[in-house]
Parts: C-alpha cells; sequence; structure tokens
C-alpha cells in the first residue's frame, strides 16, 4: 500500500495527452489510452524512483521517474498539475 504523501501521486500524460496513467494513493493504477477509459488497471509498488506495474491480467512493467518525468515502456509522461 502506498502512503498518501506518495510524491508521485496523481495524473501522468503524455505529451499528446493519448496515454493517461493515474497512480492512486492505494496502490493501484488506472490507465486510459485515447477515448477508451480504463483500458488497463492494476497495481503498483514503488522502490524509491522506481515503478513496477502489474495490470489485473498478470501483465507486467516497469518505469522510473528522473527530474519530475516519468519513463516507462519507452514512452515519457509529466505529471499533470491538480
Amino acid at each position: 500500500m502506498q502512503a498518501k504523501t506518495n510524491p508521485y501521486v496523481g495524473l501522468w500524460v503524455t505529451a499528446d495527452g493519448y496515454i493517461r496513467h493515474e497512480l492512486l494513493p492505494n496502490g493501484r493504477y488506472d490507465e486510459a489510452r485515447g477515448s477508451r477509459q480504463s483500458a488497463y488497471q492494476g497495481s503498483y509498488t514503488l522502490i524509491g524512483d522506481h515503478i513496477d506495474y502489474q495490470d489485473d491480467t498478470g501483465f507486467t512493467a516497469d518505469g522510473d521517474f528522473r527530474d519530475g518525468i516519468l519513463y516507462h515502456a519507452g514512452m515519457v509522461l509529466y505529471q499533470q498539475e491538480r
């Protein structure tokens, strides 16, 4: 379970807005792609600035946060301001 003070909780989007990862404070994520809401859902674990994803079908992926940017599976995502 992720702490509510996790600085990475929130919405992360690609520059074109097509991919949107919402990292929830309970260790879950919800990914939208284009007009498809909740295209992928699952859990995530943080170790420092590294994130491991496991979607609900068992697929896994990972990424790293560097200088306020999420690098994940060849994508670059930026945290959207609240």
